[in-house]
């Protein structure tokens, strides 16, 4: 039996546009399949997503972000280079005048790098296991589109 597509009216404004956030993948390490499911989370919550690809260096991902005038950058890492990485992105970010990207970094990282990252700069921290419901909340209060503080994300 055919059911007839029904369409339906939304009620109201169009909901606001959210904010671009950059997906990336630095440095030699090939397994993008986290930062892709990532990706599609964000921009299945609406989320304007750039995805750089594989093996970028910081100062192409800095290049995206400026270009891109992304507010949110995600930096997926599974290497163990993290805390180098992280620390040459943000030194780039500020020396672009783009300090005030957030910072989201996740991938293996262990838990006593968590608090290094989170002095370094990084808004939120995700280790292996994170649920993917609480990086988009996370984003969401990185982006201020939800009222709650950013707590400790890991």
């Amino acid at each position: 039996m055919n059911v007839p597509h029904q369409r339906t009216e939304r009620a109201g404004p169009p909901p606001a546009p959210r904010a671009r956030v950059v997906i990336a993948k630095p440095g030699l390490d090939g397994h993008d399949r986290g930062a892709k499911v990532i990706a599609r989370a964000l921009r299945d919550a609406g989320y304007e997503v750039i995805y750089t690809g594989l093996h970028q260096t910081p100062e192409q991902i800095v290049a995206t972000v400026v270009s891109e005038d992304a507010p949110i950058l995600g930096l997926s890492i599974l290497s163990g280079a993290h805390l180098t990485i992280v620390e040459k992105v943000l030194h780039l970010l500020a020396q672009e005048d783009a300090g005030d990207t957030r910072v989201l970094v996740g991938g293996i990282i262990p838990d006593a790098d968590v608090h290094t990252l989170r002095a370094m700069g990084a808004d939120a921290v995700f280790t292996p296991g994170a649920d993917i419901r609480g990086i988009v909340e996370a984003v969401d209060r990185l982006d201020g589109t939800s009222g709650a503080p950013l707590e400790s994300a890991c």
